[in-house]
């Protein structure tokens, strides 16, 4: 068994480095050298079309013909990017002769440097590298880390920088100095360089600084979980999860995406269900004020999207209003993911030019519905209602003018494995929605794009149509 490389970053900025071959994977490499600052030689026969640019603009240096060991006069570094394997041979004997680091491109043996995978987040940078010998391991850590790591952590790492010499000068002790970055690191600075305040940020740090040792102060993060596939959770709202102490989070929160939290997380369920409640919102807001002031992070796990019928603007008026620190995650709503996971396109130049989002559920539980306004034409409804109160639903629609042969696609389960869609008229709609014993959650799609989930369907079982004399029969 071979040892271990040892790694280190490589400050090439000024210095020569030696490129040899003209074609696509030279001038891949080329360009991560430029990006360092190195001064760049490429020697080939003939380059491709941008590095023939490059040498025009005086980019990078030319050196026409084959390979010569003379290349190397005063060069830090070489690679060897030919797709010739004499030619890459030969630069790595030369350059092993005159002592000169070379990187021969997927000959792991021959190079005396290995070029990592990387992720780059302004100077901040981490390498990943499998000695050569698993690529393609080290391109999927790389992904991974390109979902975890915010770009934000660019902006977070050049303030310290600048500010290294001052955090040295104010906590000497190496101790102290680790207890200041880790306040510092679970306080609001991280958060407020996400959301773009940079201004805020500094004035944040320079507190922080002052401050000397207390008590870190808490956080909320209102998070958009989807409507269920947890490949429909974003970015942000996965390194919230991985970032939280407490999730409280809804009862329709999948199990998929709970087990993208970080593990040692406690997890609170305050889930509403329509007729029980086993959790009041006033509750809820209790127990993101309680644990905030302990000083923990917490993630407020919401199904769908916080902002779309999910009381998200309550919950941050209470926030704001106790001086807790918050931010928004928006998820995926149930109308988009539903609409699209069933195959209906919420608009359609020929069927819909626009969109209503309704929920029949209001919060004093009048009907305060604009019913003339719903039963218009060429628009999509989409409904938040699980299956309760259909007939009502259809009997209103009916009466102001909606046509009773309107298609509807009731979608349950949305996006996850157990989906299911019923089609059928508005006429139809609750007998329907009862003969194919339809739960909660499920979503309505009322408009002549619902017609299309027949024929555009991708994602689970086929829509199931409602039959009434199959259904009268049974």
């Amino acid at each position: 068994m071979s040892a271990p490389l040892f790694p280190l970053f490589a400050a090439l900025c000024g210095r020569a480095v030696l490129v040899v071959g003209g074609g696509a994977v030279a001038q891949r490499k080329t360009q991560a050298l430029l990006d360092a600052g190195a001064r760049v030689r490429v020697g080939a026969p003939l380059l491709q079309p941008e590095l023939a640019a490059w040498a025009e603009r005086g980019l990078i240096e030319h050196l026409p013909g084959r390979f010569e060991p003379a290349w190397l006069d005063e060069i830090w570094l070489a690679v060897a990017a030919t797709d010739d394997d004499a030619v890459n041979a030969a630069v790595a004997a030369a350059a092993e002769a005159r002592r000169v680091w070379v990187n021969v491109v997927d000959d792991a043996e021959a190079s005396s440097v290995h070029v990592p995978s990387r992720v780059q987040r302004g100077p901040l940078q981490v390498a990943i590298s499998s000695g050569g010998g698993a690529p393609m391991l080290t391109r999927h850590l790389r992904e991974q880390l390109e979902t975890q790591l915010d770009d934000s952590l660019g902006e977070l790492a050049e303030l310290l920088g600048r500010e290294r010499l001052r955090i040295r000068a104010r906590y000497p002790a190496l101790g102290a100095r680790r207890r200041f970055f880790d306040r510092l690191l679970a306080g609001p600075v991280p958060a407020l360089l996400r959301q773009r305040r940079g201004r805020a940020a500094q004035r944040a740090f320079e507190a922080e600084l002052a401050g000397g040792e207390r008590t870190r102060a808490g956080s909320v993060v209102l998070v958009g979980a989807g409507p269920g596939d947890p490949g429909l959770l974003t970015l942000r709202g996965l390194r919230a999860l991985n970032e939280a102490d407490v999730i409280l989070h809804d009862r329709l929160v999948s199990a998929e995406v709970l087990r993208l939290a970080r593990r040692d997380a406690e997890r609170i369920e305050v889930g509403k269900q329509s007729g029980a409640h086993h959790t009041t919102q006033e509750r809820i807001h209790e127990l993101m004020l309680e644990h905030a002031r302990a000083g923990k992070r917490v993630v407020r796990l919401k199904g769908g999207d916080p902002f779309v019928f999910g009381r998200g603007g309550e919950e941050i008026e209470v926030l704001r209003a106790h001086g807790i620190a918050y931010e928004v995650v928006p998820g995926i709503t149930a109308a988009l993911a539903c609409a699209a996971y069933s195959g209906v396109p919420l608009t359609h130049r020929d069927h819909a030019q626009s969109v209503r989002l309704v929920t029949a559920h209001t919060k004093d539980a009048d009907d305060d519905l604009d019913w003339v306004a719903l039963a218009q034409e060429k628009q999509t409804l989409a409904v938040y209602m699980g299956v309760a109160g259909l007939q009502r639903l259809r009997d209103r629609l009916i009466a102001h003018g909606r046509a009773p042969d309107t298609p509807f696609a009731l979608i349950e389960n949305g996006s996850r494995a157990e989906q299911r869609t019923v089609v059928g008229t508005l006429a139809e709609l609750p007998d329907a929605a009862q003969a194919h014993a339809v739960g909660s959650p499920a979503l309505l799609i009322l408009g002549e794009v619902a017609a299309l989930a027949e024929t555009l369907h991708w994602h689970g079982a086929a829509p199931l149509r409602y039959a009434p004399a199959l259904a009268a029969a049974a």
